[in-house]
């Protein structure tokens, strides 16, 4: 798979998913961030703990990456829904 796709894989995972953080904790927003997610986005296999892990990080993110037009195509994809399901993290409404 090319960087490119992977990116844009991760970028996707980052636009649906994500975890609150702790308080006083700053996240960095970062589509890269959800790199161990490319698998589950890109193919039947579920999530890993790790991709769960990487996309509840990056909540707070989310909007911000919906809001980029390179990204947003991602959002509604139908493995971007089964991931935020699985992962128990809500589906983004910004």
């Amino acid at each position: 798979m090319k960087a490119t796709a992977i990116v844009a894989v991760v970028s996707m995972v980052v636009l649906v998913l994500g975890y609150e953080a702790e308080v006083g904790m700053a996240v960095t927003c970062n589509p890269v961030e959800l790199s161990p997610c490319v698998n589950a986005m890109t193919s039947p296999a579920p999530p890993t703990q790790l991709c769960c892990t990487k996309v509840k990080l990056q909540k707070s993110c989310l909007c911000q990456y919906v809001k980029n037009p390179t990204l947003r195509k991602f959002v509604n994809s139908p493995n971007s829904k089964k991931v935020s399901k699985i992962c128990r993290v809500p589906f983004p409404r910004c």
